[in-house]
This record gives structure tokens, C-alpha cells and sequence, in this order.
């Protein structure tokens, strides 16, 4: 079974938890920091897949780190632990994200900004992008990127809604050229 499926079997699981005891937003945001942690710690997922590394000291490990998560997100993930799935633990944070995202009606989107947006600034973005894309609302994650110029370039999902000085003078460049 490929580590997709499995991920989205756990992830389902805890989703339907979370729904059933009215935990959907505490479990939406530890499962973030879970899947932030468990992607840009390779040695995290080394330590935990390691062969000589025995299954109560993978145990003890993981209870230890996710203490002050819930109990159901502890426990999800003890169980992937006993069943050898802790390499597919960011993609079930992932897959429950996404669920909880399509729940909410509510989009992933990067927005490339020569500054860091202002609140209302990202209001305005989250409203106007967000019926695009028929969706409620955004989350919106800025990036400064000062090599666009001036405006915002938004990616949302595999769209792109490109606004940016460097992009308009791209496009006229193969008008002109075109």
C-alpha cells in the first residue's frame, strides 16, 4: 500500500475524530505544527525509521515531543508508531489539512509581495481571491519577494494570479517580441 493512501487512511480517521468531539480547530493546529516539524526534520524521521532504534525508545520519544498536544493526536501517532508508519506522519498531517481545509472552505495561498502585508491588506486579498477560487476564505501565507517589483503575485493551490510589475513586463516583453 503506498504511503499516500496510508497517510490519508490515518488522516480520515483522525479528521472524523475531530469533527465528533468539536476539536476540529485545536487538532487543525497541532497537526500543523506536527506537519511542520516532521517536514524540515529529516533527522526527526531518521531516528524514528531507524532500525536499531527500539520501539520503546521510539515510543517513549514520541510521547515526550507531543505532550502538549491532544490525546487523540498522541494517540494517532503512537499508532502509526506501532504499525512502522512514522515516516508517512507528514503526509497525514497533510492529508488532514487538506480535509479540514475542504471542511472550512477554506484555500492554502502564498502571496509574493515586495513588503510584508498589512492585516487589512490581506482581508482585502482573502476576499477578493477567495470567490475565485470558490472558496469562504484564505490563509494566507506572505512571502517577501522583492525581486516582483511592486503589486503581488498569489498562488493558490496550482494557480497562479500573477499582479506583479515583473510579471506585466514579462508578458509585454513577449508581446513584443512574440
Amino acid at each position: 500500500m503506498s504511503d499516500t493512501s496510508v497517510a490519508k487512511r490515518y488522516a480520515v480517521a483522525l479528521f472524523q475524530i475531530a469533527q465528533e468531539q468539536n476539536l476540529l480547530d485545536q487538532i487543525e493546529e497541532e497537526i500543523r505544527v506536527i506537519k511542520e516539524v516532521f517536514s524540515n526534520n529529516k533527522e526527526l524521521v531518521t531516528f524514528l525509521t531507524h532500525p536499531k532504534v527500539s520501539s520503546e525508545q521510539k515510543k517513549s520519544f514520541l510521547t515526550e515531543i507531543l505532550s502538549n498536544t491532544s490525546i487523540q493526536v498522541q494517540n494517532t501517532i503512537a499508532l502509526m508508531n506501532d504499525r512502522h508508519r512514522t515516516d508517512a506522519i507528514a503526509a497525514m498531517a497533510a492529508e488532514f489539512i487538506e480535509l479540514a481545509n475542504e471542511f472550512k472552505s477554506v484555500a492554502e495561498a502564498q502571496v509574493y509581495s515586495v513588503r510584508p502585508l498589512t492585516e487589512a491588506e490581506r482581508e482585502a486579498i482573502s476576499t477578493s481571491f477567495a470567490a475565485k477560487v470558490g472558496k469562504k476564505t484564505l490563509r494566507i501565507e506572505n512571502i517577501v519577494d522583492r525581486s516582483i517589483l511592486g503589486g503581488i503575485k498569489l498562488r493558490i493551490g496550482n494557480r497562479i494570479f500573477d499582479g506583479s510589475v515583473s510579471g506585466k513586463l514579462e508578458r509585454l516583453e513577449q508581446q513584443l517580441l512574440g
